[in-house]
Parts: C-alpha cells; structure tokens; sequence
C-alpha cells in the first residue's frame, strides 16, 4: 500500500472543451463562408445568364419588328452558327402557337411560358441544362433564347472545391494549435495541480518553474509556492511551540508527582487521600501532553514513507487479540475475532498498535457487561472494531475525532478525548482512514485505505 494518494483528475478538461469549441468555431465559420460564397457566385451567374439571353432575345425581338418574319428566320439560323465570347453555347427555337419548330436547333418547345416572357432554369429535349427565356412575338409566333451554363457549373465546383479544402486546412491548422495550446496548458496546469495535491497530502510540493513572461498561470503557481511556504513555516512554529511547551510543562510535573511522593513515604495517608488524587492527577496531565505530542508528530510525518516497512498486519492483530481476550473477560464481554491471515501493510508497528489499541480500549471501556466486542481484518487492508454498546450519535460521528472532543453518552467515562484524534492522525499518517461505520447496533470503527 502506499501512503501517497494519486492525483485525481476530473473526467472533462476545460481544456479539451477549449479545443473542442475553437475546433467547433472554425468548422462554422468556413461553412458559413462556404454558404455565402456559393450563394452570392450563383446569384451572379444567374444575374449574368439573365442579362445575356435577355440581350439576345431584345435583339431578336428588333430585328423582328424592323425586318418582319423572314428576316428573323434568317437571323436565328445565323446565329446558331456563332460562339459568343463567354464561350456559352446558344440554343435558339422560333415556333407557330402550336409549338412545331419554324427555325432553330429544339425539335419541340421546352417547358417555358412565351406569353408571360418566363425565364429560368431548364432542361432541353437532349438533357442539356441551359438557362432559356421566351418570348410571345405574335399571336402565331413564339422565340426561345436559351444559354448553356455547363462552364459557370464547372467553374463553381472548382471553386467549391478550392474553398472546401483551404476551409479544411484552416480548421485542421486551428485544431492543431488549439490542441498544441491546450495540453501545454493542461500539462501545467497538471503540474501546479499535483503540487496542491502533494502539499495536501502532507507531501514535499514544487510548483512548476516560470515560464518567459509569465501568465495568469504563473501568477497561480507563485501565489501557491508563497501559500505553501508560509504554512510550512506556521506548521513548523506550531510543531516547535507545541512541543517546546508540552516538554516545559511536563518536565516540572514529574518533579511535582515525585516530590508528592516523598512526601506520602514520609508522612503515609489512607488509600484514596487528596495526595494520591494530586498525583493522578499530574499523571492524566503527563499522559495527555504525551498524546499531543505524538499527535502532532503523526501530523507533521503525514504522507512520509521514512519509517514504514512491511507489516503483518494479520500477525499482529492476532497478538493484539489474545491480550485484550482477558481484559474482556475481565469486563464480562464476550470478544470475538475473524482475521484473515496473510494481510499486510506499509506502516509503523507501534503505530498501528497503538490506533488498533485505543479503539478496542474504548469498546471495552463503554460496552456494559454481557456486551460483545468484535475485531475483523479483511483483506484491503480493512480492519473494524465492532460493539453493541450504547452507540455514538450520528450527528457526533467527525466531532469524535477532534482534539478533546468526547461523545455525550450515558454513564461518561473520565477521559482527555484525545484517544480517537490520536488513532485519526496515525491512520492519515498511514495513508489510512479512520471512520465509524453505520452498524445497526452500538458503534462500528472502520479502518481502510484512503480514497
């Protein structure tokens, strides 16, 4: 097991979002542009179309009124023989009302309306895709004007193509630097991340180094190294004062608990005198200092691998067990065990005694008699310490945890309620949490793996 905890990452990177929306944005504004160019250069081949037949049939109509019938059939035959100069080729068709073809190239009279001079976009009686215009000239006589437009067609689809693919260019050439940008920003982000994480984790933190110029990144990262800093630096001051102060006051309890004994050998009192209560007294104040005190070296330890090594942990607790089997006894309680064997862990024997200790002490301490105990390891590791004694409030299960912080329970036992804060510190500094559970009776430790 290791005690470190790895860097959680979430599942979407605004990152990648970044990238996905200039992608996005490109890939609409091509295709946009795509749809305008397309649209405005087939409105201008149509407007082009329009004004070169609607010129020739203007022609025609001239000649028609100046030079009368036969000069007209003469005139359209000539001009079937002529390429206009922007090499779109004419189509002409001069008919009676019926529509039986006078002159021209058609055989028959397309799907145009001569009355109303309709023009536009059709197909003739051989496929070929022009765009025509007629015209009534006389009750008995009607004129098509037609152009092919195969070439503007042509043209449009090279253009098309051109378009598309310097679009396709331009939005790979904006993925590729949105993508290049985004995970040289993920990557430092990634870095300052799991510097704020080791640092959490009680772990050595090193921010990434400067970039040339510095960004709002760096301006992040330095404000963190400077966070970082002054709370090693207050932590350090608290550990120093803490323990400077729990070894003064200590110190001279001793003296005291040791001139109050002399004083008893010399002057004896009945058992259960105010001396002796003195002297517990100094003795509960000792230990309790002794708890801060390690407390706050499993704190300061937190995340460090120095001092752990592999343990059998299924060895000890069995150990652990047969000892609290006669103080059990003793209790009137009834303590079981189920311990896989074979279960290890990275950790600090002591350590872990002393945690696994001070949860069976408390149950034993609080299950009145006839009451069960139960110690269970499981693989994981887990390790729980059950009992059907009166309970913890579920509204008191962190508090419990906290420096002299004690559960409000029936028949209160005497105690500095520094016990669980101890047990907590050292399954952090383990890289393990310790939580109650919600057994349907009494209270339920857990011991397990931090998430």
């Amino acid at each position: 097991m290791s005690a470190a905890r790895p860097l959680r990452r979430g599942k979407r990177s605004i990152f990648g979002q970044f990238t996905a929306a200039a992608i996005l944005i490109a890939v609409i504004a091509v295709v946009v542009l795509f749809a305008v160019t397309t649209i405005t250069v087939q409105r201008q081949t149509r407007a082009s179309l329009s004004a070169t037949v609607s010129t020739d049939m203007a022609g025609l109509i001239d000649i028609y009124a100046t030079g009368g019938r036969e000069e007209l059939l003469r005139r359209v035959a000539d001009r079937q023989a002529v390429v206009s100069l922007d090499a779109r080729r004419s189509h002409y068709l001069l008919a009676n009302a019926a529509g039986k073809p006078l002159a021209g190239d058609q055989p028959r009279w397309p799907q145009i309306n001569a009355a109303r001079s309709e023009q536009g976009f059709i197909t003739l009686a051989d496929g070929t895709a022009v765009y025509a215009q007629g015209a009534m000239l006389a009750p008995d006589l009607q004129l098509l004007v037609a152009r092919e437009y195969q070439r503007d067609r042509a043209a449009l689809v090279v253009l098309s193509a051109a378009f598309l693919g310097v679009g396709a260019a331009i939005v790979g050439a904006v993925a590729l630097v949105a993508w290049i940008t985004a995970r040289h920003l993920a990557r430092r982000m990634n870095a300052v991340n799991a510097a704020l994480g080791a640092a959490a984790d009680g772990r050595a933190a090193s921010f990434p180094a400067r970039q040339r110029g510095g960004d709002e990144i760096d301006e992040m990262a330095g404000h963190g190294t400077r966070l970082l800093a002054r709370q090693a630096q207050l932590l350090k001051a608290y550990k120093q004062v803490s323990e400077h102060v729990a070894h003064e006051i200590r110190t001279p309890l001793m003296h005291l608990d040791n001139r109050l004994g002399a004083v008893m050998k010399e002057r004896p009192e009945p058992p259960g005198g105010p001396l002796a209560h003195a002297r517990e007294d100094i003795r509960g104040i000792a230990t309790m200092l002794d708890s801060l005190l390690d407390i706050a070296s499993a704190e300061s330890r937190r995340g460090d691998l120095a001092g752990l090594a592999e343990l059998d942990l299924s060895a000890l607790l069995t150990g652990l067990a047969e000892l609290y089997e006669a103080s059990a006894e003793e209790s009137g309680l009834t303590f079981e065990t189920a311990i896989a064997p074979g279960v290890t862990m990275l950790g600090e024997r002591m350590q872990i005694t002393r945690l696994v200790s001070n949860l069976l002490d408390n149950a034993i301490k609080y299950v009145p008699e006839g009451g069960h105990v139960r110690l269970t390891l499981s693989p994981g590791p887990r390790v729980a310490v059950e009992d059907d004694g009166p309970g913890i409030p579920r509204d008191q299960h962190e508090r419990i945890f906290q420096r002299f912080a004690r559960a409000t329970l029936p028949g209160e036992k005497p105690g500095h309620g520094l016990g669980l804060a101890l047990s907590r510190a050292i399954a952090q500094r383990h890289g393990m949490l310790l939580r109650l559970g919600d057994g349907p009776t009494g209270a339920q430790f857990i011991l397990e793996p931090a998430p």
